[in-house]
């Protein structure tokens, strides 16, 4: 639009049309009033004024809708950095090794402090209370997608359970859980 015609649109809003009542004694830009002395309703005014009285009425809705989810984040676990290399080398005590156990379907979403990739296509579970838990993905995903994490959609009980749950990787994958196990340090 040209600044012409900016200038002068203000004019023309102002401009009574041709075919509205006009009497000598009163202003023309002026609202009618009644008998009574009240101003003439919006649709006794000029079409222009109509429609510009219509644009500052509330809007009226039909519905509001709000809804809530909650989506919960586990970082993978932090690997402690060793001060120097020396303390790096083996001090003649042999790492512990670990057996799998059975465990629930289900773990707190609350508990889960932490997750680390398997080589087997598994996810390593690193929960508050130090114990640790395996779960088995399914065919099609690959344990290395949830090298930075995972989100998994909370639920009313807030578990998150095999069969039931999806864990969604950062880079985009979504698998189903498969079975848990708890790891157990052996006894030697």
């Amino acid at each position: 639009m040209n600044s012409l015609a900016v200038l002068f649109l203000p004019a023309a809003l102002l401009a009574v049309p041709a075919d509205a009542p006009h009497e000598a004694d009163t202003p023309a830009l002026a609202p009618e009033q009644d008998a009574n002395g009240a101003i003439a309703t919006p649709s006794r005014l000029a079409p222009v004024w109509t429609d510009l009285v219509t644009s500052f009425q509330p809007m009226e809705q039909d519905q509001v809708r709000i809804e809530r989810r909650v989506i919960i984040r586990i970082n993978p676990r932090r690997n402690k950095m060793a001060p120097d290399m020396l303390s790096a080398l083996p001090q003649g005590e042999l790492p512990p090794q670990f057996e799998e156990r059975k465990f629930g379907k289900c773990v707190p979403a609350k508990a889960i402090a932490g997750v680390q990739a398997q080589p087997d296509n598994r996810l390593l579970l690193f929960l508050r209370d130090r114990r640790m838990i395996t779960v088995k993905l399914e065919k099609s995903c690959r344990a290395r997608d949830f090298y930075s994490g995972f989100y998994v959609e909370a639920n009313e009980d807030g578990l998150v359970c095999s069969g039931r749950d999806k864990l969604h990787s950062r880079s985009g994958a979504n698998c189903d859980l498969g079975k848990m196990r708890q790891l157990v340090a052996e006894r030697r």
